[in-house]
C-alpha cells in the first residue's frame, strides 16, 4: 500500500470525531469575495458544502455577489458608488441587485450543488419574510437595517433534506418593498435565529493577524472580552471591525462559535471544521 493511500486514510480517520461532533448541527457559511470569483475556489467551496451536507451536517449558505453586481451595472452603463464602504443603492441599482442576487448568482449556486449530487434550494430574504428591514440611512439609498428574521423557510428546507442557499435582499417593512443588506450581518442574524453551532465568514484574508504584514502572527482563537483591546491596539481595523462585530453579536446571542476564514485557500471549510489544524480565527 502506498504512502498516499495511508495519508488519505489518516485524513479520513482524523475527520471522524469532527463529523460526529457536528452531525445534526447547523453551520451557517457566509460566501463571497475571491472565493466566489475564482472558478477553482468556487468549486472547492461548493464541494466542501456538499460533503458536509452528505455526512449529516445542516449547512446553510448565505451569499453576496458584489463583483457580479458591478459587472451588470457596467453593462447598463451605471457607475458603482460607495458610501462609507456600503454600496449606494438607488432604485435602478436595487432592481439590478435583486436580479443578480436573487436570480443569476443564487440559481447558479443551486445548480452547481445539484451537479455535485446535493439537493439545494434557492431562497432570498423576501421569501416568507426571511429578512425584514427598514432603511438604514437615506445617504446609503435602499440599504437596509435588519429588524427581524423569520427562519421558517430555512428550517423547512433543512428538515426536507435541502441545502438552503440564501441571497441577501430583505423585505422592507416601511415604505420601500426591498432592501440591499450586508451579507455578513445577514449571515450572523440568521445563525442566531437558527441557533447554529457555528458561523463561518469566508473572507480574502487569513483571519486576525497580530502583525498585518506577517501571516505567521495569525490569532487562532480570540475570546470576546479581548476584542476591545485588539481594536485599541490596531489589530482589528477598517473593514474587519464590522465583521468582528457580527461575530461578537452572534456568539453573545447563542451561536456556539464564529470563524473568520480565508476563502482563498482551497477546501478551507473542510480544513477548519474536520481537521486538527484550524486555519482561521475563531471567536468564542
Amino acid at each position: 500500500m502506498s504512502d498516499s493511500h495511508i495519508g488519505r486514510a489518516t485524513v479520513l480517520a482524523e475527520a471522524l470525531p469532527y463529523i460526529q461532533k457536528y452531525s445534526g448541527k447547523t453551520i451557517v457559511v457566509k460566501y463571497g469575495g475571491n472565493a466566489m470569483v475564482s472558478q477553482e475556489l468556487r468549486e472547492a467551496v461548493i464541494s466542501d458544502v456538499v460533503l458536509l451536507h452528505l455526512v449529516g451536517i445542516h449547512v446553510v449558505v448565505v451569499h453576496g455577489g458584489g463583483p457580479e453586481i458591478n459587472d451588470m451595472l457596467t453593462k447598463v452603463g451605471k457607475k458603482s458608488k460607495f458610501v462609507d464602504g456600503l454600496r449606494y443603492t438607488d432604485g435602478e441599482t436595487m432592481d439590478i441587485v435583486q436580479q443578480v442576487l436573487c436570480g443569476k448568482v443564487n440559481k447558479d449556486l443551486v445548480a452547481t450543488m445539484g451537479r455535485k449530487g446535493a439537493r439545494a434550494l434557492g431562497l432570498c430574504g423576501m421569501d416568507g419574510g426571511l429578512f425584514q428591514a427598514v432603511q438604514k440611512d437615506e445617504r446609503y439609498g435602499l440599504v437596509g437595517e435588519i429588524t427581524g428574521v423569520e427562519p421558517a423557510p430555512v428550517t423547512v428546507a433543512l428538515e426536507n433534506g435541502y441545502i438552503p442557499v440564501v441571497s441577501t435582499v430583505a423585505q422592507g417593512t416601511d415604505e420601500n418593498p426591498a432592501y440591499n443588506i450586508n451579507a455578513d450581518t445577514a449571515a450572523a442574524k440568521l445563525a442566531v435565529a437558527l441557533k447554529a453551532e457555528k458561523l463561518i465568514l469566508l473572507t480574502d484574508v487569513r483571519g486576525l493577524l497580530r502583525d498585518p504584514k506577517d501571516e505567521s502572527t495569525l490569532l487562532q482563537e480570540v475570546e470576546l472580552y479581548s476584542v476591545p483591546g485588539l481594536v485599541q491596539d490596531g489589530v482589528i481595523t477598517g473593514g474587519m471591525i464590522p465583521k468582528v462585530d457580527c461575530c461578537v453579536e452572534a456568539v453573545r446571542s447563542g451561536v456556539g462559535s464564529t470563524v473568520i476564514l480565508d476563502g482563498r485557500i482551497p477546501h478551507s471549510i473542510l480544513i477548519e471544521l474536520l481537521s486538527d489544524e484550524g486555519i482561521g480565527t475563531m471567536l468564542k
